[in-house]
């Protein structure tokens, strides 16, 4: 059919000057586009966003992505381009990648990310290489990369942490114990402070002699 210079009909095996295409020429997709309570087909090489191209032995027909967030769909279950700020991760889309996986933020996408082990036990309480002597120390604990990520650009979690500690021994067996330093000061401060009172009260002395 040629309805002139009406263009909706183009690509049509039928056509109509109310509804468009009816049916489209083989390998093209057939497409019900709606605008308010008007509805029309066309007949198009390749789908519109939202919609992915299904093919079947009667028609060709352009059907709609039903898959969460997605701007453009393979199939009726495996998104190829979801809407801005989702993450593409095996067909699906989502807001942040899920544990296990890490966001490649050029391509907004998941990648297999850095796997890593279970926490160590927190490890001695020591300070200097030393298990005693101190009050206050550092334990440690560990863990392994089981997997390194897919790309170098992706960071791996911090294996090791630290946290202080109070020693279980605050002087070690067998050693001279010392004065904590604040203590030493404190006496030292004290001692200055008795020296200078000493010397105050025996100028005290010569200058009340002299003035007798």
């Amino acid at each position: 059919a040629n309805y002139g210079p009406n263009p909706i009909c183009k690509g049509c095996l039928s056509c109509s000057k109310d509804n468009g295409c009816i049916r489209c020429q083989h390998k093209l997709f057939f497409f019900l586009r709606r605008e308010g309570m008007r509805q029309f087909g066309e007949c198009l090489h390749s789908c519109p966003a939202g919609y992915y191209g299904l093919r079947t032995p009667d028609m060709n027909r352009c059907s709609r992505c039903r898959i969460e967030n997605c701007d453009s769909c393979f199939s009726r279950d495996f998104c190829t381009k979801c809407k801005t700020g989702f993450y593409s991760h095996r067909g699906r889309c989502f807001r942040g990648c899920p544990a296990g996986f890490a966001a490649l933020e050029e391509l907004m996408e998941c990648v297999e990310g850095c796997e890593v082990g279970q926490w160590s036990e927190w490890g001695t309480c020591s300070r200097n290489n030393k298990t005693c002597g101190f009050k206050w120390g550092l334990e440690t604990r560990t863990r392994q990369i089981v997997k390194k990520p897919a790309k170098d650009t992706i960071p791996c979690p911090t294996i090791a942490e630290s946290r202080r500690c109070k020693m279980p021994m605050r002087h070690c067996p067998g050693g001279k114990w010392r004065r904590p330093a604040k203590t030493k000061d404190k006496k030292k401060k004290k001692k200055n402070l008795m020296e200078r009172a000493q010397k105050q009260h025996s100028i005290f002395l010569a200058t009340d002699k002299t003035s007798q």
